[in-house]
């Protein structure tokens, strides 16, 4: 499923006027990502707002990108919650939905679950779902750390397929040496792109995509060519980037890029805002974008 899938975009959720999920706006924005260098999207993860969509928004969601996608690159989609038999019933829905590939399911968050806890609810999951599971590790919202024992030991379910870990790089190196080739290991870290694939990670779910695709699909391209200086050179010109992306709470910094670039993707949802425009000043410099082109293209506001 996942073979030469290096770069997958975490995909933003668009929004209309009316706080609407614009599938206009988000088809036009899955194509570019199509041409600037993706090869797979997760739909419906953190940076698609997933907390804010309503149980059926998110199957319309769901339905609406798998027609968008049509098969050609994998989809995975959010449906993971604190709520193992919630997270269940929402799987087992998703499962049906042709062209969606895998499910995503988070450690749960808030509960404060021990390893053995964590187990036992992908287990479940996986048990009672007809669906590939990747697990998704990211304990900077959770509240909670899967340790890399747990996923190694979890990696042998057949129905957990892989894993999207946002945890420091020798996590992901201990994961590329005790588990099968067949299991993916992803980072969730942008920063990370260069060196977990060099540590034999299948490569990035990324943010940075949305904005820098085509060089980050240069970056992977050059790595596999065993063109490291230039790959690494493209990494330094991205890491800084790629941290000013996160400078406030996402998505609303990669969201404020697409809006400059004509995407029309809308504001963010509460509890999340939109950037105004000293942060948009703030990300503009951090990006170093052109300071004469700043307030034309960061200020701007949905239609305008």
């Amino acid at each position: 499923m996942f073979e030469n899938v290096d770069l997958m975009t975490a995909i933003i959720t668009p929004f209309n006027k009316s706080g609407e999920i614009d599938y206009n706006s988000l088809e036009k924005l899955t194509n570019h990502l199509l041409d600037t260098g993706s090869r797979g999207f997760v739909i419906g993860g953190t940076t698609g707002e997933t907390p804010t969509l309503t149980h059926d928004e998110k199957l319309e969601l769901y339905k609406k990108f798998a027609v968008i996608v049509n098969k050609r690159v994998p989809v995975i989609a959010g449906t993971g919650s604190n709520n193992t038999k919630e997270t269940i019933n929402f799987t087992q829905e998703v499962e049906k939905i042709e062209g969606i590939d895998a499910a995503l399911v988070v450690v749960p968050y808030y509960n404060k679950p021990n390893q053995r806890c964590m187990q036992a609810h992908f287990k479940a999951v996986a048990d009672n779902t007809n669906i590939p599971i990747v697990i998704y590790n990211i304990p900077g919202r959770t509240g909670v750390s899967m340790d890399k024992e747990t996923i190694v030991e979890l990696s042998k379910n057949p129905s957990i397929v892989g894993v999207k870990q946002c945890n420091p790089i020798e996590d992901i190196e201990y994961l590329v040496e005790h588990v099968s080739d067949e299991f993916a290991i992803y980072t969730g870290e942008d920063a990370q792109t260069m060196a977990a694939k060099s540590m034999g990670a299948n490569g990035v779910i990324s943010v940075a995509s949305h904005v820098y695709g085509i060089q980050m699909r240069h970056l992977l391209d050059s790595l596999e060519q065993g063109q490291v200086k230039s790959a690494a050179k493209l990494q330094r010109f991205l890491t800084p980037k790629m941290n000013a992306l996160f400078m406030y709470p996402s998505p609303s910094p990669v969201k404020a890029v697409l809006n400059a670039q004509g995407f029309a993707v809308g504001d963010c949802r509460l509890p999340i805002l939109s950037l105004n425009d000293s942060e948009k000043q703030s990300l503009a410099k951090a990006l170093n974008l052109h300071e004469d082109a700043l307030m034309h293209k960061l200020s701007l506001e949905l239609g305008d």
